[in-house]
């Protein structure tokens, strides 16, 4: 009994310590990009916009008077969207088939899978660099939609896979003992069950292809993406509409991970 209730007066302890471990995690993860809002609503003085002057809201409706930022926020925005959608689909087919039809060599392209993410992002530049050189292809959009469409294949085909390993595929069976073809089986069976893989492996496709700066700088030539553009332009200034671009992407990320959550949520209750 001694012994259960030291363990008892043991536990709140243990509690305050792993709650104050989370909110020096949250404080770390968090304080950085409350800066960058608080940045993007301070008058700025100087070159740089880094030390807080006081309240405006001029920056926010001037957000896109910095053409050099807005062009590259474009440019971010359309390799994204090109690299992401072709990643996807790459992605999804080949974890669909490599978990439903068992393909010989799985274990290989597994590995092919992982090996992109383990590989530093200077080795994965320099290496497409050399490519690209030897090959006489001129760097430019279409070689940075071809880098990030493949480190983003690995991130969408292990996604996916950890989304459908558990799929029951006897509903496919049943679907084609019923009459129905391989693609209205897949459309009305399995597409719907892997959707919100799919989606969530493509947003984060879309995260990490406008985050990326080490592999873009090796093979983007003259085209200026995003962080690029700020890279280059922080030696000489930095504008509050880069911390307002900044806040506007982060603040549509969080309202499309809220609206991922509440259809989630809604799905399970209606299935429940």
């Amino acid at each position: 009994m001694s012994a259960r209730t030291n363990r008892a007066g043991r536990r709140p302890w243990g509690s305050y310590v792993l709650y104050g471990v989370a909110g020096l995690a949250f404080v770390y993860l968090f304080v950085p990009l409350f800066r960058i809002v608080q940045l993007s609503f301070n008058v700025q003085k100087g070159k740089k916009n880094t030390s807080w002057n006081g309240f405006t809201l001029d920056n926010w409706a001037n957000a896109f008077k910095s053409s050099n930022y807005i062009d590259a926020l474009k440019e971010s925005l359309k390799v994204a969207l090109w690299a992401c959608s072709l990643a996807t689909v790459i992605g999804a087919l080949v974890a669909i088939a490599i978990t439903r039809y068992k393909l010989k060599g799985g274990t290989f392209i597994n590995l092919m899978l992982v090996i992109p993410l383990t590989t530093p992002e200077i080795v994965m530049g320099a290496s497409l660099f050399t490519l690209f050189f030897n090959e006489g292809v001129s760097r430019g959009f279409w070689t940075i939609v071809i880098a990030h469409t493949m480190f983003c294949v690995s991130f969408v085909a292990l996604t996916v896979k950890a989304r459908i390993r558990g799929l029951d595929w006897s509903l496919e069976d049943a679907a084609s003992d019923l009459g129905a073809g391989p693609l209205r089986t897949f459309r009305k069976i399995t597409l719907p069950i892997i959707t919100p893989g799919i989606a969530a492996a493509f947003l984060l496709s879309i995260a990490l292809s406008i985050d990326d700066y080490i592999i873009t700088s090796f093979v983007a030539g003259g085209v200026k993406t995003l962080p690029r553009q700020i890279f280059d332009g922080e030696k000489i200034e930095l504008p509050a509409q880069v911390h307002v671009i900044a806040s506007m992407i982060m603040f549509v990320a969080i309202a499309i991970i809220l609206v991922s959550s509440i259809a989630g949520n809604r799905r399970k209750a209606h299935l429940g």
